[in-house]
């Protein structure tokens, strides 16, 4: 009888359509579109829990990741730092040397989602996408250089031991 049950319900149009779904509505399952320009979209993300440099830099912000050329920016910062620090950097840093992006993918860090970042963004013209929570794939592209920085600073550190 179950069996009867069961293949009545999948073949009744009612019985589908009023299914309650019990699984998370997937994320958005398509491609990233691809830049016309170098530096027309960028990724950032951060490497935290680093050991103090001796100017008390404890992470790198992985600042552009260009989605064309794959050329990166690395800039020491410390975790104290503010958004108006960020900000600052971002422009000192980001916009002075290659123009304010059409679009940023970042992960959902204090550090971008702040009213003070989105509202910058939004006078730049930049349009800020967060990658989605617990799906590191949607930022790939800064995933994996950070994953290769993390490497050789590990080399680094064995080949100089720790000095």
């Amino acid at each position: 009888m179950n069996k009867c049950i069961a293949e009545f319900v999948a073949k009744c149009p009612n019985c589908q359509q009023v299914k309650v779904e019990h699984q998370r509505p997937g994320g958005l399952a398509q491609n990233i579109e691809l830049p016309e320009w170098k530096c027309e979209m960028i990724n950032m993300n951060f490497i935290t829990s680093l050991p103090r440099s001796r100017r008390q830099h404890d992470s790198i912000w992985v600042n552009i990741v260009d989605r064309m050329t794959k050329s990166t920016h690395f800039l020491p910062v410390k975790t104290t730092h503010s958004t108006e620090d960020y900000a600052r950097l971002y422009i000192q840093e980001v916009v002075r040397l290659h123009r304010v992006p059409v679009s940023i993918i970042s992960d959902r860090g204090a550090q971008f989602t702040t009213q003070f970042w989105k509202s910058l963004q939004k006078g730049l013209g930049s349009k800020v996408n967060l990658s989605t929570a617990f799906y590191p794939q949607t930022d790939g592209q800064a995933e994996r250089t950070i994953q290769n920085l993390k490497d050789k600073l590990r080399a680094c550190v064995i080949d100089f031991k720790g000095n």
